[in-house]
């Protein structure tokens, strides 16, 4: 095959921000109860149902096969707390490879079961199939959940001037799903057993659900906007944000938090922790800082200005006390580039 002709080909992961514009373009807003559509670098789409918005997002989980029904709960709840809403309900489509064994099921309802009653969501509905050609489970949720309207949060609400906020510390998902999915590869390239042993755990420590973080942050009055840096990292979820808002950033990496395991496990296998799917940290824009920072401080959820939002549409940068650098961009997020080579 042509050089030219693999270029047109898709590769593992999200569709290019481009493409997926373009393909969206054509898609025509009828309802005035939609209040927010489809958009790139939007979380969840908004409907209202008069006192309250309902909040809707679809998410699927594809790169992690241990507790995927969990993941699936935390994904969409994360995308509903960025928008300022509470999530709900919950439904799944799994579908399951040919020949997998019974209790694959079973122990994927658990996951999901065990997730949402910790959050309160309640399981609603969704379908069930085994595929064939299938090589793993898949799990495709879809999370329901509602606000006041005062309280919903978009991201084509940041405006130049903003200050970016980031909570935690980026990559948390993809040093967890790394560590869990590819242990072998690993301790192969020399990283160590308690590397490994304390990356798998950041699931649960310091956990990939924003929740409280989003709730705490959308008390405060003073956010314009929230995304979720799952799929493309920090550097994807920046500029989705910029796309949605039509502004530009600059960024000081220095204030970016990197975990010590996710140096490790990058360095090792040649990934860019800037690009590597990152649930568990909160993009905040703000016009006030200071209430927010003081907010997730109360809460003891480490938080920092990392940037800010400008008026030039789409020019991203870097700023690290001296001069302007390029601000990194990945064609796809880095574990869809490590699984897909």
């Amino acid at each position: 095959m042509s050089k030219s002709n693999k270029k047109r080909l898709l590769k593992a992961g999200k569709l290019p921000a481009e493409l997926l514009a373009k393909s969206l373009a054509s898609i025509k807003e009828s309802s005035p109860r939609v209040l927010l559509g489809p958009g790139v670098g939007e979380d969840a789409a908004f409907i209202s149902f008069g006192s309250k918005t309902l909040i809707a997002k679809s998410d699927p989980v594809t790169f992690a096969t241990d507790r995927i029904g969990w993941y699936a709960i935390q994904v969409n709840a994360n995308d509903i707390a960025a928008s300022g809403g509470i999530p709900r309900w919950f439904l799944a489509t799994a579908l399951l490879p040919e020949g997998a064994p019974k209790s694959l099921a079973t122990e994927i309802f658990d996951q999901i079961n065990d997730a949402a009653n910790k959050l309160n969501i309640e399981l609603i509905g969704g379908h069930t199939e085994i595929t064939i050609d299938l090589p793993r489970p898949i799990i495709v949720g879809m999370m329901l959940g509602e606000a006041a309207p005062s309280e919903t949060v978009a991201s084509r609400g940041a405006s130049g001037g903003d200050k970016l906020i980031l909570t935690q510390g980026i990559s948390i998902e993809g040093t967890s799903i790394l560590a869990r999915e590819a242990a072998s590869e690993l301790k192969n390239v020399g990283v160590s057993k308690s590397v490994i042993e304390s990356a798998a755990n950041f699931l649960d420590d310091p956990g990939i659900s924003v929740l409280k973080a989003a709730q705490t942050a959308v008390r405060t009055g003073v956010v314009t906007a929230m995304h979720d840096p799952t799929e493309g990292g920090l550097s994807g979820a920046i500029d989705e944000l910029c796309k949605a808002s039509n502004t530009g950033a600059v960024v000081n990496p220095d204030a970016v938090h990197i975990f010590e395991e996710t140096h490790h496990i990058c360095n090792a296998l040649g990934l860019d922790p800037w690009g590597l799917i990152a649930s568990g940290a909160l993009l905040i824009a703000s016009s006030d800082p200071e209430p927010v920072l003081d907010a997730l401080k109360r809460e003891e959820i480490p938080a920092a200005v990392i940037g800010e939002l400008t008026a030039q549409s789409g020019i991203i940068g870097l700023d690290t006390g001296t001069t302007p650098s390029e601000f990194p961009k990945f064609e796809r997020d880095e574990i869809a580039r490590y699984f897909g080579e």
